[in-house]
């Protein structure tokens, strides 16, 4: 979506990066932190993360959106951002929520984030998604569902995080994501983890 050069100041603030001055995005703010690691839990610094994601009514800023929730003039939906020497990273957004889809007579995808890491060369991106815990949409979903193994489920959900969440301001996700090994995170475009 970015690459790598020109990160903005509030390319991590997806509450506040696409909206106008003094304004900001409709909707639950959240936190979302976490890890990037390698097989042996060592954090893998400098890697680019994007992010994108649905708004707090469950529309994506897409001409092809066909979802008649209201779209929000003041959220993007994308963002992106470095990790850390540690290979720590932190965005903050807005809750996104579930939507129809039309895999069947009533089908709804769960809240979700989309994430995208890349290593040092352009080829080197691996894709997945962040779902909510506790959302009940999650066993419902036939993409989730197409996963046969319920540890490779378990590394797509984020963990609530109440000690890293901001009083009377936003909740806090922990995703912790591992690129490769026994605790891999399932990536969409490199299914080993299954």
């Amino acid at each position: 979506m970015f690459g790598h050069a020109l990160l903005g100041p509030r390319d991590d603030d997806l509450i506040h990066n696409s909206a106008a001055a003094g304004e900001s995005a409709l909707g639950p703010r959240i936190l979302v932190h976490g890890q990037l690691r390698d097989q042996s839990g060592r954090g893998v610094p400098g890697a680019l993360i994007e992010v994108w994601q649905a708004n707090a009514g469950g529309r994506y800023r897409h001409r092809n959106e066909g979802y008649l929730a209201p779209l929000d003039p003041n959220f993007g939906g994308c963002g992106r951002c470095l990790t850390d020497a540690q290979g720590y990273y932190r965005f903050t957004s807005v809750q996104p929520a579930p939507y129809p889809w039309p895999n069947g007579p009533n089908s709804w995808r769960p809240a979700h984030i989309h994430f995208s890491l890349f290593g040092p060369a352009f080829a080197q991106r691996l894709v997945t998604q962040m779902y909510f815990e506790g959302d009940p949409l999650i066993r419902l979903c036939p993409i989730v569902n197409a996963i046969p193994r319920r540890e490779a489920i378990e590394s797509l959900i984020a963990k609530l995080d109440m000690d890293a969440a901001l009083p009377m301001d936003m909740l806090a996700w922990r995703f912790d994501i591992t690129l490769r090994g026994r605790a891999q995170t399932l990536f969409e475009n490199r299914p080993e983890g299954l």
